[in-house]
């Protein structure tokens, strides 16, 4: 088995600001390595601009024979242009991709399959294999380990709940935390109220089936699975010890799919009060599932600040994305927050089935009556694991068309190739590309009715806009001694492997 590896995070460039929070399923990937002796470099390339001198100059520096990247879907020009460079300077050199976008990628080329139709999922993994030596689907944690062998699969699917790769409940808690001490944790910026923060992730998967959101086919993302919450709270006050930090952003898709989620706000206060501090916590949380008891169990963790994925006041469109929760849901959602002193970040997007002007401004409407604290609204994408991408059939060359099963409305997307297209999506005000439409708006007129909501809800209610930070650059000034800490970490030396835990392959469920 490979001994030493390069685990590489590209640069997200539609993010408004890329140091806000680290790449954690990579940090957990690296974690699960040095716990077995395999040596890891790091090369975080978030936030660098001019990422492939910073790259470049890595390589001529690295004894790692294996490069393992990450990639969502919005990453993947940037990690091709990795590839193409590590090909073009380290061609002997093994190339292993995982993370969201090939997950899923493969989740749909599976569906495909189970349709019996040979689609563009399957041109997509038909290109992703012809550009890396190993595909690791799902979870990566031990999945990373049958990639490093000699003579590794093509595709180790991690994703797979009957494979010894899936990561159960038991399993992920005898995981080791994220490997944080490879990323200069400095250089990330988060605060909740001006407490300065770092992201963690409690429970995995989300079990509803929004047309937009992505995973939907896929059992890594679609399948909840969680901790103890004193195995949670463990790793806050891991974190608060190690970097003084009293601030978390807890980033699992929504808090309050664990019933145990009353519980683990208690355990949070009572950790506070041991420790004798004062913690700071923003997370997810599911509207129709909201109740006055989990607010108020919040606000004793600590929690100021929680974020609702509303997406839209009109009722047509919240059925047509079968969000479960009403437009009447969301307003007592609001309104128990409230209550509660808890302020709430709306999270909207248009450009969904049966989108039209009267829908786009009844969101508009229904955001000023409600007053939210802080709000962002963004054009949907068609990404691959989205019901948007793997339900739609081809109705002309190029475009592909979704069907709502109840009300029959449509959205049309053009055909991208992911690989290539940077400007599929942008994060910035006044700077979307969108490559979808409705039967009642064009994609500029999309774009141009999101930057007019954007813009008229702010100034309504005073909500300023969020700035972009200019980034990261990498200088080869910077020493000969290699990159700088801020971008590249490597592990200490390690133990031999013999006297390592060996690793558990543990089976799905309990």
């Amino acid at each position: 088995m490979i001994g030493r590896i390069c685990l590489i995070i590209p640069p997200s460039l539609f993010l408004l600001d890329e140091r806000v929070f680290m790449s954690l399923g990579i940090l957990k990937v690296a974690a699960a390595l040095e716990q077995e002796g395999v040596a890891v470099e790091l090369l975080d390339l978030s936030g660098v601009r001019n990422y492939e001198d910073a790259l470049a100059d890595h390589l001529e520096r690295s004894r790692a024979p294996c490069f393992g990247l990450t990639a969502t879907t919005p990453q993947m020009p940037a990690a091709t242009r990795i590839q193409e460079t590590i090909r073009r300077l380290r061609p002997s050199a093994r190339l292993i991709l995982g993370g969201p976008h090939v997950t899923l990628v493969h989740a749909a080329a599976k569906h495909e399959r189970k349709r019996r139709v040979l689609g563009r999922a399957a041109r997509a993994i038909r290109q992703l294999t012809a550009m890396f030596d190993v595909l690791v689907t799902g979870d990566g944690e031990l999945a990373v380990f049958d990639a490093l062998q000699a003579a590794p699969p093509r595709i180790v699917d991690g994703d797979d709940p009957k494979s010894r790769l899936f990561l159960s409940n038991r399993a992920l808690e005898e995981m080791p935390f994220p490997a944080r001490h490879l990323v200069d944790v400095s250089t990330y910026r988060y605060s909740i109220d001006g407490t300065r923060a770092l992201s963690m992730i409690a429970q995995l998967g989300c079990p509803f089936g929004c047309g937009f959101c992505g995973g939907r086919m896929s059992p890594f993302l679609r399948r909840v699975r969680t901790r103890s919450s004193e195995h949670i709270v463990r790793e806050m006050v891991h974190l608060h010890h190690t970097y003084g930090v009293t601030g978390f952003m807890l980033y699992d898709d929504e808090l309050n799919v664990n019933p145990q989620m009353v519980s683990l706000m208690s355990l949070i206060a009572a950790t506070q009060r041991q420790l004798g501090v004062e913690f700071r916590l923003r997370g997810f949380i599911k509207a129709e599932l909201f109740t006055d008891e989990q607010a108020a169990a919040m606000y004793d963790a600590g929690f100021r600040w929680i974020l609702v994925g509303f997406e839209s006041g009109h009722p047509r469109i919240l059925e047509n994305i079968q969000k479960k929760a009403t437009r009447d849901d969301n307003t007592r959602c609001m309104e128990i927050a409230r209550r509660r002193n808890l302020k709430v970040k709306a999270l909207m997007s248009l450009g969904h089935p049966g989108e039209s002007e009267e829908t786009i401004r009844a969101t508009r409407d229904w955001l000023i009556d409600v007053r939210p604290d802080d709000f962002d609204a963004t054009v949907i994408t068609t990404y691959p694991g989205t019901p948007y991408f793997d339900e739609a059939g081809e109705t002309a060359p190029g475009i592909w068309t979704y069907t709502c099963p109840k009300s029959r409305d449509r959205l049309h997307s053009v055909e991208v190739d992911y690989r290539l297209v940077a400007e599929y999506y942008k994060g910035a005000p006044g700077d979307y590309t969108a490559f979808v439409y409705t039967d009642e708006l064009t994609s500029e007129r999309l774009v141009g009715l999101r930057d007019w909501l954007e813009a008229d809800v702010r100034r309504t209610l005073s909500i300023p806009f969020n700035h972009a930070d200019p980034g990261i650059r990498y200088e080869h000034s910077m020493g000969q001694g290699g990159l700088p800490p801020s971008i590249l970490r490597a592990s200490r030396p390690s133990p031999a492997r013999a006297t390592r835990r060996p690793i558990r392959m543990l089976s799905s469920g309990g």
